[in-house]
């Protein structure tokens, strides 16, 4: 993909330097990209078996027992689940099912850890708060604090960042047993 992309680009920059319009060049890139998706659509063959899987993954990752590993991987997680790979620590290769959700950014205060021996905030049955954007005054948060509190359900909070007053608010509201809360 990245050969074929430098070479439109490279093939591009060429005839648009020998005089032709740079937006005729683009509509025939978009023209050559819809037909090039079509023809790879009709040649293309579904996988959908585990064996079939097991062949693309070992032939993608040059190793058959690799190949397994992705088909085992996928059989687990569906067609629509997230697979992770990551460099391991050690030398086995191994499979790991995780339910649920994962975040690559973790708690913004030990405080909220419910798991001090593998140092892991793990909630269940929660509820989760969206927010687009940073919280610092606790103001903004105090309705929804006083429903999930009434609620007796934990809190996750899911935000570009939450800084002063309103950090301190949750960590003390976790501290004191008030409100099971986490913040990401």
């Amino acid at each position: 993909a990245t050969v074929l992309a430098q070479a439109i680009v490279r093939e591009g920059l060429r005839v648009v330097a020998a005089g032709s319009k740079p937006l005729s060049v683009k509509r025939g890139i978009d023209l050559a990209v819809t037909d090039t998706v079509a023809q790879i659509r009709k040649l293309a063959t579904p996988v959908t078996t585990k064996e079939s899987i097991a062949s693309v993954g070992a032939i993608a990752g040059n190793d058959a027992e690799i190949g397994d590993y992705i088909a085992e991987a996928m059989d687990k997680v569906g067609k629509d689940g997230v697979i992770t790979i990551e460099e391991s620590k050690s030398t086995g290769t191994t499979v790991e099912i995780v339910e649920g959700m994962q975040f690559d950014k973790g708690y913004l205060s030990p405080y909220f850890v419910t798991d001090p021996e593998r140092m892991e905030a793990v909630l269940d049955d929660v509820v989760i708060l969206l927010h687009e954007k940073k919280i610092s005054n606790v103001q903004d948060l105090v309705p929804v604090l006083e429903k999930v509190a009434r609620g007796g359900k934990p809190l996750l909070i899911i935000s570009e960042d939450i800084e002063g007053e309103a950090l301190a608010t949750l960590v003390v509201n976790r501290i004191r047993g008030i409100l099971n809360v986490a913040v990401v």
